[in-house]
């Protein structure tokens, strides 16, 4: 599999998980196992470099995202609740407009 191919096979994934818990369908410890998972997939394939397209960084910005905030300040913090929607949108609408300032990195 390609870093491209992981990209494109994961960011729907990571929407999909995003909107799910903007919406309160799922708990936090869900996109928590999700984003170790990634990550551990990533590892094991072992890619090199920095994030080459939109979509890989604004998925890695948005699996950051999810690391670095806790559930409660996500859920209480209006600007960071649009920031998170419209990175969902943005991964599962095929990458349309890039959100502004996202700086994903490769783990």
């Amino acid at each position: 599999m390609t870093r491209d191919e992981f990209i494109d096979k994961k960011a729907p994934q990571l929407a999909f998980y995003g909107k799910a818990f903007l919406k309160d369908q799922i708990h936090f410890d869900e996109i928590q196992h999700y984003l170790w998972d990634t990550l551990e997939e990533w590892q094991y394939h072992d890619y090199q470099g920095e994030a080459q397209s939109d979509m890989e960084r604004v998925f890695w910005h948005l699996l950051h995202s999810f690391d670095k905030w806790p559930d409660w300040v996500i859920r209480g913090n209006q600007y960071l609740r649009v920031q998170i929607d419209d990175y969902c949108d943005y991964l599962s609408l095929g990458g349309r407009c890039p959100p502004n300032n996202c700086i994903g990195c490769r783990p």
